[in-house]
């Protein structure tokens, strides 16, 4: 179990790093882009991965009761208001010298960290279509995490369908077969509409 847990922090950090490698080498007109995130720009979204190495439980849980308890509220507020003072660099550097950082979610265990970094990454160069791909044992650790609860959650409306990878083993649900490459799955597992272009391929 223990060296599990290793192998999942060691992704975190590879994965934060690689991220913030991708941050650096993106223009002004990119950081301004829209992603797949619905309603947030490039900077909204890093500006958000790097709300849990910014702020302390106590900071937190101030934002949160400012948005009334409503966790998305918050998150959308604090991502907009951060992103329009970092510095794209300071973004970056937010990422990269955090790597190690244990922060997780409010509700899940390493896994899900790992996912939410994964996910809002792929927000980021499926959106800039960068052709960056997510090492495979990285997305079979987070495909494991798709649960119904996750559907719901971020409003993935997949109900009767099959969602089968083409370039590794899983599967989750059933109905009518979507067979594409796991990280496609596993955006559409996170509510996410794939640009027409990922759509065609």
């Amino acid at each position: 179990m223990e060296s599990a847990a290793v192998d999942v922090r060691a992704e975190i950090a590879a994965e934060r790093s690689e991220l913030a490698d991708v941050l650096d080498t993106l223009t002004e007109q990119q950081w301004d882009a829209p992603t797949l995130c619905k309603g947030w720009r490039v900077r909204d979204v890093a500006a958000h991965m790097s709300m849990g190495f910014r702020y302390s439980f106590g900071s937190t849980a101030l934002e949160l009761a400012r948005s009334g308890g409503n966790l998305h509220r918050m998150t959308d507020r604090v991502a907009r208001r951060d992103a329009s003072v970092l510095m794209p660099h300071e973004l970056a550097t937010a990422m990269r010298d955090n790597a190690h950082h244990p922060w997780k979610p409010p509700v899940g265990g390493l896994a899900t960290a790992l996912g939410h970094d994964v996910v809002h990454g792929l927000d980021i160069t499926v959106a800039l279509r960068l052709g960056r791909q997510v090492p495979p044992q990285r997305l079979r650790i987070v495909l494991d995490t798709v649960r119904p609860s996750t559907l719901r959650f971020f409003r993935a409306h997949l109900d009767d369908v099959e969602l089968r990878a083409t370039d590794l083993e899983w599967t989750y649900g059933g109905g009518t077969r979507v067979a594409r490459p796991a990280q496609e799955l596993l955006l559409l597992a996170y509510g996410r509409t794939l640009p027409a272009v990922a759509a065609d391929d």
